[in-house]
């Protein structure tokens, strides 16, 4: 689980970083927020199942999902200013 939280939340930085790179084409630039908003969450589901398997873990992960939540949400309204503003 460990290995999957990892991959998820290092795919967030990779994606942002490529989806930045095709800034030029409006598409490709929203596909790649679509893949780093659906890392964002895929990684806060993983950091959920660590503390349901491990409850005494809860209290240290929950400000992580609350910050990956606040990121999904800002990612989700960037996504909506390119898909109805970007030129």
């Amino acid at each position: 689980m460990g290995s999957q939280l990892r991959r998820s939340s290092d795919s967030i930085v990779s994606d942002i970083v490529e989806g930045y790179g095709r800034r030029k084409y409006k598409a490709d630039f929203i596909r790649f927020l679509v893949f780093y908003h659906a890392s964002c969450l895929k990684t806060i589901n993983h950091i959920y199942k660590i503390t349901v398997l491990y409850p005494d873990l809860k209290e240290d992960l929950e400000p992580f999902i609350l910050s990956h939540e606040n990121l999904g949400g800002k990612i989700f309204n960037f996504m909506s200013y390119v898909e109805k503003n970007w030129k």
